[in-house]
């Protein structure tokens, strides 16, 4: 029996007073004096559970901004944008004035049901995160894959800003060469400027030097520009997280554009939305500041004063087939004739840049030469 229930049988059957079932029960009096009442109107109806809702909420929300909340929301889902809280929220006060927080969207949008909560995270405390502190300090830099109308796959080169997450570029192409790295870093220094450090994976397009290939054109230029070049360790995609999560939020707003239907239309659509995440979009991380805000608040790093000295030391172990040896050489492969009176037998090439020298497994000089660069063929100088 419900504690109400004991309360009413106490004083209209048994014909206890009120104030004695009210100190007997440990409850108010003038909780009790409400129960009687409505049992003798309503009869076992009035012992029901009330709601506790106030009759009136002056500071409840008009139904016509829920509805503006609920517009917003739908608007950047259709264009595939960020439609958090915090971003409804800015675009409510930037584009209309209205001022709203963050945590009463939130009430609004789980209340319509757009936001179903998830189960606790990995506290945030337990993250280690890195950040440069000023703009062109560090950029990332990603190949990512899509694919077109027909099916085609193409590739997407991001370059990211670390301190300011601005997207200094995007650009498609069906496959890109090292050349083809280094030609679209030469354009966007040329607009943001040379920056104090760059970091990649160990795509074949950013470093030959996990495969004993020597440098790439990219790694080249960065030397001779005194630019600061690191990787990541191999298969830890966290390291360049602010390209790989720019990556995602690119992909999810080409999910709600129309299929390209060429490498041109591509383009145009990462374009338009470069533009809109560096200008329009607020940024989490950035404390709700558009990435363009960030980066023209600080002043920009820049590169050492002079290139970088690296002699860049090589050793490859080959083996002499039909007489010559290979190696590569700023993307390309060259062949260095040692002469067919050495077929099978293992070699170790020591390369200093274009200086490059040929021994034998037991250190014995085979001969020597400085490599042309622009031919294929080249005889060794013998000793």
């Amino acid at each position: 029996m419900s504690m109400a229930r004991l309360v009413v049988t106490a004083v209209v059957v048994e014909g206890r007073s009120k104030s004695e079932v009210a100190r007997d029960y440990g409850v108010s009096r003038r909780w009790v004096i409400t129960l009687v009442q409505r049992f003798l109107a309503e009869g076992e109806a009035g012992l029901e559970p009330r709601s506790r809702r106030p009759k009136r909420s002056p500071r409840q929300l008009d139904v016509a901004v829920e509805n503006r909340i609920v517009a917003m929301r739908k608007h950047l889902v259709e264009l595939g944008h960020d439609a958090g809280p915090h971003t409804i929220a800015f675009h409510l006060e930037r584009g209309e004035g209205q001022s709203l927080s963050p945590s009463t969207i939130w009430r609004v949008l789980t209340r319509r049901g757009f936001i179903v909560p998830e189960p606790h995270k990995r506290p945030k405390s337990s993250y280690v995160r890195f950040e440069a502190d000023l703009p062109n300090e560090r950029w990332q830099l990603d190949i990512t894959h899509w694919r077109l109308a027909d099916g085609s796959d193409v590739e997407i080169l991001n370059i990211i800003d670390d301190h300011s997450r601005l997207a200094v570029a995007s650009q498609a192409r069906r496959v890109f060469k090292a050349d083809d790295v280094a030609g679209c870093f030469r354009k966007t220094a040329a607009e943001w400027g040379v920056p104090a450090g760059m970091l990649s994976d160990n795509g074949a397009v950013f470093t030959g030097i996990p495969r004993g290939g020597g440098r790439v054109a990219l790694e080249l230029e960065l030397v001779a520009l005194g630019v600061r070049f690191r990787h990541s360790r191999p298969y830890h995609p966290q390291t360049c997280g602010k390209v790989e999560r720019f990556h995602q939020t690119l992909k999810n707003w080409l999910d709600r554009q129309p299929t390209a239907r060429s490498l041109r239309a591509l383009q145009a659509q990462l374009d338009r939305f470069t533009n809109y995440y560096n200008t329009h979009r607020p940024h989490r991380a950035l404390g709700r500041r558009t990435p363009m805000d960030a980066y023209q608040a600080r002043p920009k790093a820049t590169p050492l004063p002079a290139p970088i000295l690296d002699p860049h030391f090589r050793v490859r172990r080959d083996r002499v087939n039909e007489g010559v040896v290979t190696l590569r050489h700023n993307s390309r492969l060259h062949h260095v004739g040692i002469g067919r009176s050495h077929n099978g037998q293992r070699v170790i090439v020591l390369a200093r840049d274009l200086e490059i020298r040929v021994l034998t497994e037991h250190g014995q000089l085979l001969g020597r030469l400085t490599l042309d660069p622009n031919r294929d063929y080249q005889p060794i100088t013998k000793p």
